[in-house]
């Protein structure tokens, strides 16, 4: 008796049922290694799990229970292949539905949770623990912790997806819709549009790869700036998505030379009525590009002074002196008058003028002034500040204080404080502050 012989020897027979020999090596491979795997998850997997995560009772509990169901139906599902009970529910032209379709979506579905709950963990434990004991150190390394979070639902998002594909294949519910008619019509199946999801899914998280990883260990040895750091993640994270959507109507049966020239025709006809937006569109390329104004740059846009927060492909956001939030078209920062006043440095001066009596010891308000710009805070001690005496004035000895601050937005409340501080210093030291005066003569 040869093996193939041998395998299909009925060892027993039950009604209509014959259990072969080569069923039952089936049945006992299954059996030791689903108990195999059972013994690594519950002696060795889940206990150096447990230890690692350090999470309550109620989460063991619930991890165990799945864990445990997912090995349930992990043997039913060998048992009915095993034995061959895989009875058929339901059955159309194009899909057949037996019991092993509805376990198989399931076994899908649970391994699926399963590593959602183990990449929760993951990407959450570190933030959590320090979010707890409060070790952030700044808003950098808050925004750090927040996009690894972010990460990893991106990738929890991943996971169900391809569980949702996987199912769609398993159970042959992977239907054909038609989309439009005649020479233009699509076809394209519905795990198409999910895998659409998918890759454009993995494209955020390749640009989370690529900008937390890569370049931020470059940003931190080369000490790159902020803004240069926001300019060239933006390039990045478009370069990326622009492949990605390309990808993905490929992935859908689209022809991108159709979508190019009726793109091309379409940009024809409506870029009259859009000028200023594709001249706002075109700007923030030429900002992220040039980077004549960049993120946290401090810049005064016919006359409004405020702290450049982001600049988007068409509209960059300006937060003024008053916390009010502004949407500046980029084209403004492009053709406009834009004074930038930390580009090229971090310090700027400013001067704060003062005038005095005729007959005051200017060497005596040359020193006053010098001492209370040297105690202020916020007036940088290099380059030091310095006293010109500016002009005879009309009415008073002209004198100008000029200092460097990196304090931009708050430079109006340094100027009140300096004056606070001379106006008390000259009436200690009995200097006055003339003020204009008119004599009216009757004839």
């Amino acid at each position: 008796m040869n093996s193939n012989e041998l395998l299909r020897e009925i060892l027993f027979t039950i009604g209509t049922y014959e259990f072969s020999f080569g069923q039952f090596l089936g049945l006992a491979f299954t059996t030791v290694f689903i108990f195999t795997l059972y013994f690594f998850a519950f002696n060795t997997a889940l206990p150096k799990y447990f230890k690692w995560d350090n999470t309550n009772q109620q989460n063991k509990e619930r991890t165990i229970f799945n864990v445990r169901f997912l090995f349930v139906v992990m043997a039913l599902l060998g048992l009915l292949l095993s034995l061959n009970f895989d009875y058929v529910l339901y059955k159309t032209e194009t899909a057949t539905f037996r019991i092993s379709t509805i376990l198989e979506a399931i076994l899908i579905f649970q391994m699926a949770r399963i590593l959602d709950s183990v990449l929760t963990k993951v990407f959450s434990r570190n933030y959590n623990s320090r979010m707890k004991d409060g070790e952030f150190a700044s808003n950098n390394d808050r925004d750090k912790a927040d996009s690894q979070v972010k990460a990893g639902k991106i990738l929890q998002y991943i996971v169900y997806v391809i569980a949702f594909i996987w199912i769609l294949r398993s159970v042959n519910f992977d239907f054909v819709i038609p989309f439009g008619s005649g020479t233009s019509s699509l076809e394209f199946r519905i795990s198409n549009i999910f895998m659409a999801i998918l890759i454009i899914l993995f494209a955020r998280l390749i640009a989370w790869f690529v900008l937390n990883l890569i370049f931020f260990r470059y940003y931190e040895r080369n000490k790159i700036n902020v803004g240069s750091r926001f300019a060239i993640n933006q390039l990045v994270q478009y370069v990326i998505y622009i492949f990605a959507a390309i990808i993905a109507l490929e992935n859908l049966g689209i022809q991108m030379t159709v979508i190019w020239g009726g793109a091309a025709a379409l940009l024809v006809g409506i870029g009259l009525g859009l000028q200023h937006i594709f001249n706002d569109l075109v700007s923030g390329l030429i900002l992220l590009f040039e980077r004549t104004v960049e993120v946290e740059d401090v810049v005064d846009v016919g006359g409004m002074v405020g702290t450049v927060k982001r600049i988007g492909l068409r509209t960059s956001l300006v937060e003024t002196r008053d916390n009010k939030t502004v949407i500046v078209p980029n084209s403004k920062l492009v053709a406009d008058k834009v004074v930038n006043w930390s580009h090229y440095d971090d310090k700027s001066r400013f001067s704060l003028a003062v005038g005095v009596a005729y007959g005051s010891d200017t060497e005596k308000v040359k020193e006053i002034l010098n001492a209370i710009a040297t105690e202020n805070i916020y007036i940088l001690k290099y380059p030091s500040p310095f006293i010109r005496f500016k002009d005879f004035s009309a009415s008073s000895l002209a004198f100008e204080l000029h200092f460097w601050t990196k304090n931009f937005i708050i430079i109006e409340d340094i100027k009140s404080d300096l004056r606070f501080a001379i106006d008390k210093a000259f009436r200690e030291n009995d200097i006055e502050i003339p003020f204009p005066q008119r004599v009216i003569r009757q004839k």
